[in-house]
C-alpha cells in the first residue's frame, strides 16, 4: 500500500516515507480545556484517529506513536476558573476547571469511537526542567535566547521573527505582511510587530512558575514545541491540526523548534483539516447552531456522528446538517442489518478501501467502496459481511454487533423495551394467523411510541425513530 499525504508546507501530495518505519511518529494539537468541545473540535480528533488506525495497520500497532496534548495553562482557563469558582483560590479553581473539562473531552471522543493516543501530555507538566530529561519550555526558551532567536523586553521573552529568514513558509505570509496573531499584543517593546511571546510575567493572582526571567507563564506556541520534542524528538513524521492553526500557532511552532534545535524542519508532513459549518453558517451561539459533542451524543450514536464527519474529505469544508446526520444513520442501520450480531472481523480489509485511504486519507472514497460492498448482499453471506466489517473498522466503524449498535442509540432509553417486545410478539402472532388488520394496528401503535420495526427473514427488529 502506497500512502500519499498532502503536505501543507510544500503544498503537494507526497508519498509518505517515515523517518523510522519501526517508530512512526505523529503529533496533533489537542484541546485547551476551559469549555466543552464542540462538533468542530471533533473533526481533527476523528480525522487523525483514522490516520492513526491506517498507520497502525501498515506499520504495526507497536510501531506508531501518536501524541495529542492537553493545554491546561491559558488565560481563558484563568477567566473561566475565576467565573465558575469565585470562592476558591485561583490555582484550585483552575484545577477544577481543567480536570472537569478534560474528563468530559475524554468521554466525548471515546463516544465518537476514537482510540486513545499513545501519549497525552499536559502542558503544565512540561514548563520547568524535568527529572527525566524530556524537553521542557524553559530550557527551549533559554536555548532560543542563547542562539540569538529570542530576547527579553519589558518582562517578557519574545521570539525574534527576523532572525529566521524563511519565517512564514507554512502559511505563505511574508514577514512584512504579518500581523500579530492570537495572544500576542503589538507593543512598543517588540523589535518587530510579528514577534511573539515565549514567556510572560504573572501577577500574584495568576498561575506562574519561577524562571530565569522571573515568575511567569509560557506563551501558547512554546507548549507544543516542548511536548512534541519530549515524546517524538527534534524532528518527527507528521504534525496535524485544524486549518485555523496554520497561523499563528503552527507557524510559530516551526520557528521555535527549528531555531532551538538547529534543524531544517520540525515535521516532515503538515496536515490540516478544513473548517466545519452547521446548516450552512459558521457555528455561533448567537445563531443557535452551536453544538457541543456532548449535545450531539445525547441525540445520536457516536458512530453515526463519526460516519457523518468522514463522508467529506478531511481537507474540504464540511456543512454539518440534520439531514446529513439522518442519512448517515440510515446508512449505518443498513450496514448493521448486513453484519448482524457477528462478532468476527477476520482477514485483511478490502484492497480498494485501503487504496482510497492511502490516497491522502480519502475517507469519502472509502465509504463509497463500503457502499458497493454492502449493496445487494445478503446478511447470510458470512464472508461478505465479515469483509465489510473488517474494512469499515479501519475507519472506526462497524466495531459493534447489531444489538450493541441499536443499544447505543441514546434515545432508546425512553422506550419501555418490555412493552415494545410484547407488542412485537403480538404483531408476529397476528401475522402468523394472517390478521393483517391487527398487525397494521400494532405497527401504528409502535410508530406512535417512536419505534420503527423492520421485518426480515431472520425476524423482526426495532429501533427508536428520529
Amino acid at each position: 500500500m502506497e500512502l500519499r499525504l498532502y503536505d501543507t508546507l510544500t503544498r503537494e501530495k507526497r508519498v509518505f516515507t517515515p523517518i523510522d518505519p519501526g517508530n512512526v511518529r505523529m503529533y496533533v494539537c489537542g484541546p485547551t480545556v476551559y469549555d466543552f468541545a464542540h462538533i468542530g473540535n471533533a473533526r481533527p480528533v476523528i480525522v487523525f484517529d483514522v490516520l492513526f488506525r491506517l498507520l497502525r495497520h501498515r506499520y504495526g500497532e507497536d510501531h506508531v506513536t501518536y501524541v495529542r496534548n492537553i493545554t491546561d495553562v491559558d488565560d481563558k482557563i484563568n477567566e473561566r476558573a475565576a467565573r465558575d469558582f469565585p470562592n476558591l483560590p485561583l490555582n484550585q479553581a483552575i484545577r477544577k476547571v481543567t480536570e472537569q473539562t478534560a474528563n468530559q473531552f475524554h468521554a466525548d471522543v471515546a463516544g465518537l469511537g476514537c482510540l486513545p493516543p499513545t501519549f497525552e501530555p499536559r502542558a503544565t507538566d512540561f514548563v520547568l526542567p524535568r527529572s527525566d530529561g524530556k524537553a521542557d519550555m524553559v530550557t527551549l526558551i533559554k536555548e532560543l535566547v542563547a542562539r540569538g532567536h529570542a530576547y527579553e523586553a519589558a518582562g517578557e521573552v519574545l521570539f525574534d521573527t527576523q532572525s529566521m529568514p524563511d519565517y512564514g513558509a507554512l502559511s505563505g505570509r511574508r514577514l512584512d505582511e504579518q500581523l500579530a496573531g492570537a495572544r500576542v499584543a503589538v507593543d512598543a517593546h517588540k523589535k518587530n510587530p510579528a514577534d511573539f511571546v515565549l514567556w510572560k510575567q504573572s501577577s500574584e493572582h495568576e498561575p506562574g512558575w519561577e524562571s530565569p526571567w522571573g515568575r511567569g507563564r509560557p506563551g501558547w506556541h512554546i507548549e507544543c514545541s516542548a511536548m512534541s520534542a519530549a515524546f517524538l524528538g527534534d524532528v518527527f513524521d507528521i504534525h496535524g491540526g485544524g486549518l485555523d492553526l496554520i497561523f499563528p500557532h503552527h507557524e510559530n511552532e516551526i520557528a521555535q523548534s527549528r531555531c532551538a534545535h538547529g534543524t531544517a524542519t520540525m515535521a516532515n508532513y503538515w496536515m490540516h483539516n478544513g473548517f466545519l459549518e452547521v446548516e450552512g453558517a459558521k457555528m455561533s451561539k448567537s445563531l443557535g447552531n452551536f453544538i457541543t459533542i456532548r449535545e450531539a451524543l445525547n441525540d445520536w450514536p457516536g458512530e453515526v456522528l463519526r460516519l457523518n464527519m468522514l463522508k467529506t474529505h478531511y481537507r474540504s469544508p464540511i456543512d454539518w446538517t440534520l439531514k446529513g446526520v439522518e442519512e448517515s444513520k440510515k446508512v449505518l442501520d443498513g450496514w448493521y442489518d448486513i453484519i448482524g450480531d457477528d462478532t468476527q472481523a477476520q482477514g485483511e480489509p478490502d484492497d480498494d478501501v485501503i487504496a482510497q485511504l492511502g490516497d491522502d486519507l480519502n475517507t469519502s472514497g472509502a465509504i463509497t467502496r463500503l457502499h458497493a460492498m454492502a449493496s445487494g448482499r445478503s446478511g447470510t453471506e458470512i464472508d461478505v459481511r465479515r469483509k465489510l466489517k473488517t474494512s469499515a473498522m479501519l475507519l472506526g466503524l462497524l466495531g459493534k454487533t447489531r444489538k450493541e449498535y441499536l443499544a447505543s442509540n441514546p434515545r432508546a432509553i425512553v422506550v419501555n423495551k418490555e412493552a415494545v417486545d410484547t407488542l412485537i410478539a403480538d404483531r408476529t402472532a397476528a401475522r402468523a394467523r394472517k390478521d393483517f388488520k391487527e398487525s397494521d394496528r400494532i405497527r401504528d401503535e409502535l410508530a406512535a411510541m417512536g419505534v420503527v420495526i423492520k421485518d426480515s427473514r431472520e425476524g423482526t427488529t426495532w429501533e427508536v425513530a428520529r
